[in-house]
């Protein structure tokens, strides 16, 4: 065994491959602009006088449409506002006892008792914490928005199904509404059907309805063909092959979607909050984080948060019952029983509003009255520790996030590191980017000796420094290579549009702060994955935390941040890492777990260690699957852009929100779009990315 893992140890020498001419002439005209620069600013920032009024053209046009339509999203709003208030009334009415019997009920025929328990001790915390009645707020703004988000999703995935010129139309909607960030598209709501709960309502449909779409679509495309023949062998005409043969089969994955559909609605009952919500969890949050009392913040967070999980595990464990496939007689039992206990809730609920009409049987006081030394507490131990958490901030500010945004070239002088680059610190710096970009190429090939140049460049110039036209043509350049000209016309049209619309600036603060973010991810993501891969109780231990940064709203992450480091950009930092560390942590720890056992066998005999088998053999072979989870982190950095806003930013996300305050149509629909053009050109470069490396 010595000579095999000798053989092993030694990592092959790789055929040096001749760098592509394009590749070669981007580099020389990256060099061009960077001296000239200087000479010529336009390089680096985009002239305002260039720029071109189409957010004034897209407001004119808004303006024109809203004054003849707006009567009758108005007359909408006004058929939609009475359900909503009703069954806000309905569900504050219902005793909580009967509530709580009615719950454990469902959680018990979902998911068993272990459901059923956390189920009850879950509306405890509520009814303790004294936010019951905001609870049953939200609850009915959920209730009305996801029945409307699955009928209009059900149908959509239908038409996408039968249709296929329609489908990438279809396709196309659903990443723009499921990449636009909720404030762009709040602006026309709020234009046409005004200030109110019915907006934020609107608001949850729309965003939660794209999951629905996606699922039904790819649970109608997997039903087996030979059962669909069976239906029309049996019969069946076209319309009972689809509701009897057809939907049944695809009712698991259907399922699916309707818990994600769900998970999307309450996901949005901050921001429904923010344009006109009422007495909710999401206004208590809001209020409690505008007024920094974190205390009430964390106790009304937590309340989504319980929230979240329970209505997940809910409708995840319906899916994966109908997916297990009882036996009718057993379903007719289960459903007679569930008959029973909600028939002895409702009439709990009678008897107790008969016997006592006008009491709440509420707690005179929840925790939220007595949240005052909580505050204290926290706001003590936040001056106590600053020591801490300033040294963090600052060291991460300065060390980080300032060179990856103005360079180390504007970084490096007195009033922030201490000392002034030397033209011999200078020379040294590109010295050893040289010779590192050489070994590269010389042990491997061109492609990391040339990431390794632009890493290096990008961190001398920052990314507000580096030349806009080179950026565009070598995002243009690569997406060509991986995926084709057309999304490279399509990266083209994309950055252009940012450029003329004077959102560049805003566009590079978006980029250096979500790569870093996503850098931060994927290394203590991956990290964690790979000890979760490795060790049973490490997963143990994770996927409750997973799951509970999964099912948190997105603003819930803003309060920790806040709270421990107060506004600023370091703050977006984390809320935006405790947001998409996830996809890291799960997909590596699959990938990895999912490895052919043959191949580490294989690897293990020829006498290589662990951390060979680990880097050598489970991540390449695994490596699809991490791009996947690259993907969803880059997707969640970016969704998190408008909320982070919210505590200081200056990127895309903050002119989202300006623009939502000013009722600024335009400025919101094209700042909204260019977020959802980043995160399509991501989506669409890492797919293609995947798609190659699976042919080869």
């Amino acid at each position: 065994m010595t000579a095999p893992a000798a053989s092993f140890r030694s990592s092959p020498m790789v055929a040096m491959e001749p760098a592509p001419l394009p590749w070669c002439a981007l580099i020389a005209l990256t060099a061009l602009c960077l001296v000239l620069k200087t000479d010529f600013p336009w390089l680096v920032t985009f002239p305002k006088e260039w720029t071109l009024p189409l957010a004034a053209g897209v407001n004119a046009v808004t303006d024109a449409v809203v004054t003849v339509v707006q009567p009758a999203f108005r007359a909408l709003s006004a058929a939609l506002e009475a359900p909503m208030r009703g069954a806000r009334l309905v569900l504050v009415w219902l005793p909580w006892p009967a509530v709580m019997l009615a719950v454990a009920a469902l959680s018990l025929k979902s998911s068993g008792i272990r459901l059923a328990v956390f189920a009850l001790l879950a509306l405890t915390y509520i009814l303790l914490a004294g936010y019951w009645p905001q609870s049953m707020s939200t609850l009915s703004l959920v209730l009305l928005a996801v029945p409307i988000s699955t009928v209009l999703g059900f149908a959509l995935g239908v038409l996408g199904h039968i249709s296929p010129r329609l489908r990438p139309v279809l396709l196309g909607a659903l990443d723009l509404m499921q990449t636009v960030p909720a404030f762009a598209y709040l602006i026309p709501l709020l234009l046409l059907f005004g200030f109110g709960p019915v907006v934020g309502l609107i608001a949850s449909a729309i965003y939660a309805t794209p999951p629905m779409v996606r699922n039904t679509m790819l649970g109608l495309d997997r039903v087996p063909s030979d059962i669909s023949e069976a239906g029309l062998m049996s019969g069946c005409t076209r319309r009972q092959q689809f509701w009897h043969v057809e939907v049944p089969t695809a009712l698991p994955q259907i399922l699916v979607g309707f818990n994600q559909t769900t998970m999307a609605a309450l996901s949005m009952v901050i921001v429904a909050a923010i344009i006109g919500g009422f007495e909710d969890i999401g206004w208590e949050v809001l209020s409690s984080m505008r007024k920094a009392e974190f205390g009430q913040s964390i106790l009304s967070g937590l309340v989504i948060a319980l929230l979240a999980i329970l209505i997940d595990r809910l409708t995840i464990g319906f899916a994966r019952a109908r997916l297990t496939g009882p036996t009718a007689a057993m379903t007719w039992m289960t459903f007679r029983r569930l008959a029973i206990v909600l028939g002895l809730a409702a009439a709990l609920a009678i008897a107790i509003r008969f016997l006592w009409p006008d009491e709440t049987l509420l707690p005179a006081t929840g925790l939220r009255m007595q949240v005052g030394g909580i505050n204290q507490w926290l706001l003590g131990l936040v001056r106590d520790y600053a020591w801490f958490f300033d040294g963090l901030r600052n060291g991460v500010l300065y060390c980080l996030l300032l060179p990856l945004r103005i360079g180390i070239s504007g970084a490096a002088v007195p009033a922030i590191w201490g000392f002034t680059f030397s033209p011999t610190a200078n020379a040294a710096y590109a010295v050893v980017v040289l010779l590192a970009c050489a070994l590269l190429l010389h042990r491997f090939n061109w492609r990391p000796a040339l990431a390794v140049l632009v890493a290096g460049t990008l961190l001398y110039t920052g990314f507000l420094g580096f030349p806009w036209p080179v950026f565009i043509l070598g995002i243009a350049l690569l997406a060509f290579q991986v995926a084709g000209l057309r999304l490279a016309l399509f990266a083209v049209a994309g950055f252009l549009l940012i450029l003329v619309n004077g959102l560049w600036g805003a566009l590079v603060q978006s980029l250096y702060l979500c790569t870093l973010a996503v850098l931060l991810c994927l290394v203590i993501g991956g990290a964690l994955g790979v000890w979760a891969a490795y060790s049973e109780r490490a997963s143990r231990i994770l996927k409750p935390v997973c799951d509970a940064l999964q099912t948190m709203p997105q603003f819930v992450f803003l309060i920790p941040a806040l709270m421990f480091f107060k506004v600023g950009e370091f703050t977006a930092l984390i809320a935006i890492m405790l947001y998409a560390i996830v996809p890291p942590i799960r997909y590596v720890e699959h990938g990895l777990r999912h490895v052919r056992a043959d191949v580490v066998e294989a690897v293990e005999q020829m006498g290589a260690t662990q951390a060979q088998t680990l880097f050598q053999a489970k991540l390449p072979l695994a490596l699809p699957v991490v791009m996947l989870g690259l993907n969803q982190t880059i997707m969640a950095a970016l969704s998190m852009l408008a909320i982070a806003a919210l505590v200081g930013t200056r990127d895309l996300g903050q002119a989202v929100y300006v623009a939502l305050g000013k009722a600024d149509a335009g400025m919101g629909l094209i700042a909204g779009l260019s977020i959802a053009f980043l995160a399509i050109l991501a989506d669409r470069l890492i797919q293609a990315a995947v798609a190659g490396r699976a042919t080869t």
